[in-house]
């Protein structure tokens, strides 16, 4: 008891000597670092990052355990480290000072959010486009962005920055038009890329029956928590895939129901139901809502 009561005295001293500008200090460093993260994370340069993590931890332990040789050797290694991270990071550190440098502070700081109006708009217009291109069988693919950035694959195709229109996603996914062979992103309620190319699932246990852009629909799935809506060319049947799963033949009303179930923020989503709940209450009793 003693033990924990000295420590807890320690705990408060060292509390008493912090100041605002150390908090300030820390919140500031702390904030860089998680960006650094945020930044490795929307690209593979998170796996080199894994790698030089796992060379310094070895440098540490062979220090440690007087491994002569192979300290001497990852030292050497590391004197290039700082020119190596330069080449290697060189698109990730770019765009770092891109958002630096621009006006668009409220992005950079991740304090904008999409309008709520911005993704209704996106998902009212998507399933009215969708719902002719299944009923004239043109293959569409779109990808709904959520929380994992898919920043590489909007720069696989044609970078975009379009509100969403249902004449928009049509003209795109026109089979004689330029941008129809990929996926349509769309990202914060707007169209972000076009032909951009997907990562193919590797389930071996998919249907047969089903093609490219089916199982590239549910390959980036598997990647990322992105939804994804897909309209067959052969049948003209609509798709979503989501955590790599695939509900198939969903009627427009349903593609809309489960888009607003994912997409829109939980309260409201619930205070539509309700408020469709309502509406149908009144008119049952001859009533106006």
């Amino acid at each position: 008891m003693d033990m924990v009561l000295t420590a807890f005295t320690a705990v408060l001293g060292y509390l008493r000597l912090v100041q605002l500008t150390d908090v300030i200090d820390m919140a500031a460093v702390a904030y860089v670092i998680y960006k650094g993260m945020t930044l490795l994370r929307k690209s593979s340069a998170a796996q080199v990052a894994k790698a030089l993590a796992f060379i310094v931890v070895t440098l540490w332990l062979s220090y440690q355990l007087n491994l002569n040789v192979v300290n001497f050797i990852l030292g050497k290694a590391m004197q290039l480290g700082l020119l190596a991270l330069v080449i290697v990071f060189q698109p990730e550190i770019r765009r770092f000072l891109e958002q630096i440098g621009s006006n668009d502070f409220g992005n950079f700081w991740g304090l904008r959010e999409a309008p709520v109006s911005e993704i209704e708009n996106a998902i009212r217009e998507t399933v009215a486009a969708y719902t002719v291109l299944s009923k004239d069988r043109v293959g569409a693919l779109t990808v709904f962005e959520r929380r994992n950035p898919l920043d590489s694959i909007i720069e696989s195709g044609t970078v975009m920055d379009s509100t969403v229109s249902g004449e928009l996603m049509k003209n795109i996914f026109y089979p004689k038009a330029p941008l129809h062979d990929g996926a349509v992103v769309i990202r914060k309620g707007r169209v972000a890329g076009a032909a951009c190319m997907l990562p193919l699932s590797t389930n071996m246990n998919l249907s047969r029956d089903l093609g490219m852009r089916h199982r590239a629909g549910i390959g980036i799935s598997e990647h990322s928590d992105a939804i994804v809506a897909i309209v067959s060319e052969e049948t003209g049947t609509i798709s979503v895939a989501s955590s790599g799963r695939l509900k198939r033949h969903l009627a427009p009303e349903t593609l809309e129901r489960v888009l607003r179930n994912e997409l829109l923020p939980h309260e409201t989503a619930t205070s539509k139901a309700n408020k469709s709940k309502l509406v149908a209450f009144f008119k049952r009793r001859g009533g106006t809502a």
